[in-house]
């Protein structure tokens, strides 16, 4: 496999509006008929954008958190379901740069510009809470180690050449190994069936037994043992992907209404686009939506400047700051989506037009992380001065 070689943020910024736009035109379907967008990721792959974090002195780009964030936000725009699949990807391209050893990050991020995707196997189903692994990653006498369990919400790992798996070893401590796809005793199960982000193939993974070697393990705990940005990255990628879910419906419901509504008989105007009822409703949209992206980039502004000073206090700003953005971003996104169908008119509810898919979408990825313990963590902080927990989902 090869792929471009992105230079700065720049052309980042500038291959990523080129995808989405090329993405935007097929989603509807894709969507419709849960069409894989497997060559759709392979563009993704070959255009560099999987390895524009990718540090300079190994050849990457290294792009600004606020660059990613804007690559995320416009590729959600095109395509909710189709952003979902690199998220887990970035987030495992930052567990390497901060806890790969100087062979690991080597041999890995040369991988990354050739065009190699990590998918992930984190989730886990039936346990008792999110962070309840029960994934066992269990020593030979050789040295190397054999992984066994069930993961779910698999997200990229269909499409992925590296499947990063969170798993205990023998301390119970948390350890992420990365597989390659075609290891023996991995099987990746196409079974999700949610009714929204239904081509991300957010399935199940086996791993019965699959052999690892040593260099492809790394002490993910060690993250969480002092001021990181683990968890402020994650959560801005996926509140990125929420803000660009909900422009694409506002875009979608602004050219519905200019095309296709009819006014209200009442309003005495010719054409819907003139009704002032509906021209309010898209001002307090547009409203929703500007502060759901003004704050999304001053999130990515703080985890900037944490990554330049990390410590106890600019962590804790920048998760807060992402919070703030999550929670934004997540209501603007549910709003925006059921509200296009408010001033679209009935026409707009036909299943042939699937203008549902961006509410699917919504509603679907908005479920990812709780806002109510963000609003709890950033009211503790107002209140009580009382730091974010360090726990990777914040």
């Amino acid at each position: 496999m090869s792929a471009h070689v992105i230079a700065d943020d720049a052309e980042a910024l500038a291959v990523a509006a080129s995808l989405a736009a090329e993405f935007r035109p097929g989603a509807c379907a894709r969507d419709l008929e849960r069409r894989l967008p497997r060559a759709e990721v392979d563009r993704l792959s070959a255009s560099g954008l999987l390895a524009v974090t990718v540090p300079a002195d190994h050849g990457g780009a290294d792009v600004s958190t606020r660059t990613l964030a804007e690559i995320f936000r416009l590729l959600g725009a095109a395509d909710g379901s189709l952003a979902q699949i690199p998220q887990s990807h970035f987030v495992y391209v930052n567990v390497i740069r901060r806890q790969g050893t100087a062979e690991q990050r080597t041999f890995f991020f040369a991988e990354l510009l050739a065009g190699r995707r990590f998918g992930n196997a984190q989730s886990e189903a039936g346990t008792r809470h999110v962070q309840d692994i029960r994934t066992r990653l269990e020593p030979r006498p050789d040295g190397s180690y054999v992984l066994t369990g069930v993961k779910h919400y698999s997200t990229g790992a269909l499409f992925a050449d590296w499947i990063p798996v969170l798993a205990r070893a023998e301390d119970d401590r948390l350890h992420v190994a990365y597989v390659p796809s075609d290891a023996p005793g991995l099987t990746v199960i196409d079974d999700w069936d949610g009714f929204g982000q239904r081509t991300t193939a957010s399935g199940t993974v086996r791993l019965d037994g699959v052999p690892v070697s040593a260099d492809r393990v790394l002490p993910h705990h060690l993250t969480f043992e002092g001021p990181q940005l683990h968890g402020a990255v994650a959560q801005l990628l996926h509140a990125a992907i929420d803000a660009g879910i909900a422009a694409g419906a506002l875009a979608e419901a602004a050219e519905f209404v200019r095309t296709k509504s009819r006014p209200w008989f009442e309003s005495g105007v010719e054409t819907a686009g003139e009704d002032p009822l509906l021209i309010q409703r898209f001002g307090e949209l547009a409203l929703q939506v500007r502060a759901s992206e003004a704050l999304l980039r001053e999130a990515a502004h703080s985890v900037d400047a944490a990554h330049a000073d990390l410590t106890d206090d600019t962590a804790a700003e920048a998760s807060l700051a992402v919070a703030a953005a999550k929670v934004q971003a997540a209501r603007t996104a549910v709003e925006v989506s059921s509200a296009l169908f408010e001033v679209s008119g009935t026409r707009s509810s036909l299943n042939s037009l699937n203008l549902h898919r961006y509410w699917r979408d919504a509603r679907t990825h908005t479920l990812h992380d709780p806002t109510r313990w963000k609003i709890q963590h950033i009211g503790r902080f107002v209140l009580n001065g009382t730091r974010p927990p360090r726990h990777g989902l914040l």
